[in-house]
């Protein structure tokens, strides 16, 4: 089960770099030759039964991941779970998904259409979870639903992707500080998202996050192609509950200000 956990993500990854070189950069930089272990990977999706947070999780209950958190996003109107495997060496998977019918009637008009076009099955795919834009979207739908949500109009653009995965600081050879992380990212030419702070969270929360900015990709609409934010690299360092074991679930106030690595510059 193992090997199939790690072939899902190694695809997921490769299908990730291919629009967030930069990612590979910084894995190289923090690893420094070894290898790095993820805390988690993210994901958006619509609440749309097709293509909802249960048609994604599905793929990781069949593989030994089970359901551990539930949170609300409710300025973002997000719904959001994470899952974990047995082995803690498999990244754990936090799935958002939008509430659709909280946006304004052209906003849902677009989404809906969206999904409309995929087939009943479609989340029954192998390949679901790195698939990619599997519509057709004009670029002006786009910008309509970027002045909405940016969440929506990243997952339009982008759809089933890894929208970041994360480094595990406390399994870096060479680190275990957030503040000596964001330094070499910085030092290396990164940008950080600063919403809420480049750190958000603390030992008191049990958990410390940063992330950089989003890369910049080309995304084919049906009219045009748009240069716009792809994906963002995050690193999370993890303090011991009072039994020992490093806390293992998020802070909301904390990822709440994680998904703002992919705003498009104002």
């Amino acid at each position: 089960m193992t090997t199939q956990v790690t072939a899902l993500f190694d695809n997921i990854w490769q299908q990730y770099l291919q629009v967030t070189p930069s990612a590979e950069k910084i894995h190289a930089l923090l690893g420094n030759g070894a290898d790095v272990i993820n805390d988690h990977v993210a994901y958006r999706t619509f609440n749309n039964t097709k293509v909802n947070l249960a048609a994604l999780a599905k793929h990781l209950l069949a593989l030994g991941y089970t359901e551990c958190g539930q949170y609300d996003f409710a300025a973002k109107k997000l719904d959001a779970k994470h899952f974990e495997h047995p082995d803690s060496t498999m990244p754990k998977v936090f799935i958002s998904e939008l509430r659709v019918e909280e946006f304004s009637a052209q906003a849902q008009r677009i989404i809906n259409d969206l999904v409309a076009q995929l087939p009943d099955d479609v989340s029954d795919r192998a390949d679901f979870l790195y698939s990619g834009q599997l519509w057709n979207i004009s670029s002006a739908d786009y910008q309509t639903l970027l002045a909405e949500s940016e969440y929506a109009a990243w997952l339009a653009a982008w759809g089933y992707r890894a929208n970041h995965f994360t480094v595990s600081i406390n399994h870096l050879e060479q680190y275990d500080d957030i503040l000596e992380v964001n330094a070499a990212l910085k030092a290396a030419g990164y940008p950080l998202n600063t919403n809420g702070g480049e750190v958000k969270g603390d030992e008191a929360v049990k958990l410390e996050q940063s992330s950089t900015l989003a890369d910049t990709a080309q995304v084919q609409f049906s009219d045009t192609t748009l240069a716009i934010p792809s994906c963002f690299y995050e690193f999370a360092k993890r303090y011991p509950l009072a039994n020992g074991e490093l806390y293992t679930g998020f802070v909301a106030a904390s990822a709440d200000k994680i998904f703002d690595s992919t705003n498009v510059a104002k």
